[in-house]
């Protein structure tokens, strides 16, 4: 449909323009960052940062995340993605976490994206609903985790 009458606010929640104008943010102190080094310990930071500005519930959704991706997919470093957890491979978001406070939800979402080596036959799910770790939680966030890192 091509309505001209559209406007942004019309087509975006404001939780989605939110998250728009941070990846915006992302963006420019991943450049001023520079590379390398500097850089991974930047995101590596700012990552920590947003961790600790979560609820409760989320927070120990992604430090658990965090443990598991340290230790199945040490490969993967952690990068902000649109004001998430992300953990990505050569600058590439390969797994993330959506909190459910950040769009309101009643379930945190564990999501990859297509870098992701969760191949299997024509359909495969991307995404997790999460609403709570525990020791079955994290087992099977890491056998994906460790999967989808390939």
């Amino acid at each position: 449909m091509n309505d001209t009458n559209t406007t942004e606010s019309d087509t975006f929640s404001a939780e989605e323009r939110a998250a728009m104008k941070e990846r915006a943010r992302e963006l420019k102190a991943s450049a001023r960052a520079g590379k390398g080094a500097a850089k991974a310990k930047a995101e590596a930071d700012a990552m920590a940062e947003k961790i600790a500005e979560m609820p409760e519930a989320d927070r120990a959704l992604a430090e658990g995340i965090q443990r598991v991706v340290a230790a199945e997919a040490p490969g993967l470093s952690p990068k902000l993605w649109y004001g998430m957890p992300g953990w990505a491979r050569d600058g590439r978001i390969v797994l993330f976490l959506q909190g459910a406070e950040k769009f309101d939800t009643r379930y945190a979402t564990l999501g990859f994206n297509d870098n992701a080596a969760l191949d299997d036959g024509a359909m495969w799910p991307t995404a997790y609903a999460l609403i709570e770790w525990n020791a079955t939680t994290e087992a099977e966030v890491a056998r994906l985790v460790a999967r989808a890192a390939g």
